[in-house]
């Protein structure tokens, strides 16, 4: 997995890619806690385990693929 910091919150977690569309994220921290866009939405009422994503975080993991930070590990 490669180390991927949210450039809105500088949040790090993992990811792992297997292609394009396929992304595979692991929190190093609390998501609730450390993304405010999270944090929000568990403020609101929803649980933290079931947000599917950050937008701003989303972003980041994809500028990292351009910039070639996180690799596409292609299943053979």
């Amino acid at each position: 997995m490669d180390p991927v910091g949210c450039r809105t919150c500088g949040t790090r977690v993992l990811v792992h890619k297997n292609s394009p569309p396929h992304t595979t994220v692991q929190w190093t921290s609390d998501a609730a806690v450390a993304c405010a866009e999270i944090a929000a939405r568990v403020a609101g009422g929803e649980y933290a385990a079931r947000v599917r994503h950050c937008a701003a975080l989303r972003a980041s993991i994809e500028q990292a693929v351009r910039d070639g930070h996180v690799k596409i590990d292609y299943p053979e």
